[in-house]
C-alpha cells in the first residue's frame, strides 16, 4: 500500500497534524506500507484560476507552473490519500482547500448522474481511498461536523471511500511539556500507530478505534482551565512590555 499524506497546516513540521501524522505513519510502515507526508507549507500552489484551461486547452494539466504538477503526479499514483488539517474557523486551512481546488484536472468537464447526483467523472483510473486528519484548539468533537460533512461530499465528487477518520480534540495537549501528561500523550501516538497498522491489514480503521482515538487524553475542564491560564500569561507578559 502507498500512502501519501497531505498536511495542510502552516506550521508545517511543527505542527500537531504532523505529529499525528507521523505516529499514524509510523504504524502503517510498520506493516510494510510505503509513506510520505507532503508539507503544503513548503510548496508553492498557487489559487484556482477557474479559467478551465484543464479541460479544454490542456486537458489533465494546469497551466500554471508550480509545485502541484508534481504533486498530481504522487496522487495518480497512491492508493491512500490522507487530507490533514488543522481547524480554521470550523473547517480546514486555506492551504489544503487551494490544494484541493487545484486537484480539478484530474476529473473531465462532462457530468455524469451517480446514485441520483451529477458529478464529473474522473480523468484517471480508479480513485485512491481517503482518509481525514484534523485537530482542534477545541475540546470537543462537535467541533469537527463541518470538516466531516465537507470530506462527505468529497469523496462523493472523487468517486471514492473514506476508509478513516481521525479527529482530536484538544490538540493543543500533543505539545504539552509537563512530565504528567507524557505518558497520556504517549498512549495516544500508540493508538496512532494502532490505527495505521489496522489501516494497512484491514483496508480501514474499525469503529472501536476510531472511538479510543476520540476519547479525552485530559478532562476537558482541566484542559480549559490550562488554556486559559496560559493565554492570560501571554496577555500579562504584552501588558507588561507595553507599561
Amino acid at each position: 500500500m502507498k500512502i501519501i499524506a497531505i498536511n495542510g497546516s502552516p506550521r508545517g513540521e511543527a505542527s500537531n497534524t504532523q505529529t499525528i501524522l507521523k505516529a499514524f505513519l509510523k504504524g502503517a510502515a510498520a506493516k510494510g506500507a510505503e509513506t510520505e507526508i507532503v508539507l503544503l507549507s513548503k510548496k508553492t500552489i498557487h489559487p484556482c484560476k477557474g479559467c478551465f484551461a484543464c479541460w479544454i486547452k490542456t486537458p489533465g494539466v494546469c497551466i500554471q507552473k508550480d509545485d502541484m504538477a508534481e504533486l498530481t503526479e504522487k496522487l495518480r499514483a497512491c492508493d491512500l490519500l490522507i487530507f490533514a488539517s488543522p481547524l480554521y474557523v470550523d473547517c480546514i486551512t486555506a492551504q489544503l482547500k487551494t490544494f484541493m481546488d487545484r486537484m480539478l484536472p484530474n476529473v473531465l468537464p462532462n457530468f455524469i448522474k451517480v446514485d441520483g447526483v451529477w458529478r464529473h467523472p474522473r480523468r484517471h483510473g480508479p480513485p485512491p481511498k481517503v482518509g481525514v486528519v484534523c485537530n482542534s484548539g477545541f475540546p470537543q468533537m462537535e467541533h469537527f461536523q463541518v470538516v466531516h460533512h465537507l470530506f462527505e461530499r468529497v469523496v462523493k465528487n472523487m468517486h471514492a471511500e473514506i476508509v478513516m477518520e481521525i479527529y482530536r480534540p484538544g490538540g493543543e495537549i500533543l505539545r504539552a511539556k509537563n512530565l504528567l501528561l507524557k505518558p497520556l500523550i504517549l498512549k495516544y501516538k500508540k493508538l496512532l500507530e494502532k490505527a495505521g497498522k489496522e489501516v494497512v491489514e484491514q483496508g480501514r480503521l474499525s469503529d472501536k478505534l476510531r472511538e479510543q482515538l476520540e476519547a479525552d487524553i485530559i478532562n476537558p475542564d482541566t484542559y480549559i482551565k490550562n488554556a486559559n491560564a496560559y493565554w492570560n500569561k501571554q496577555l500579562s507578559k504584552l501588558n507588561e512590555k507595553k507599561s
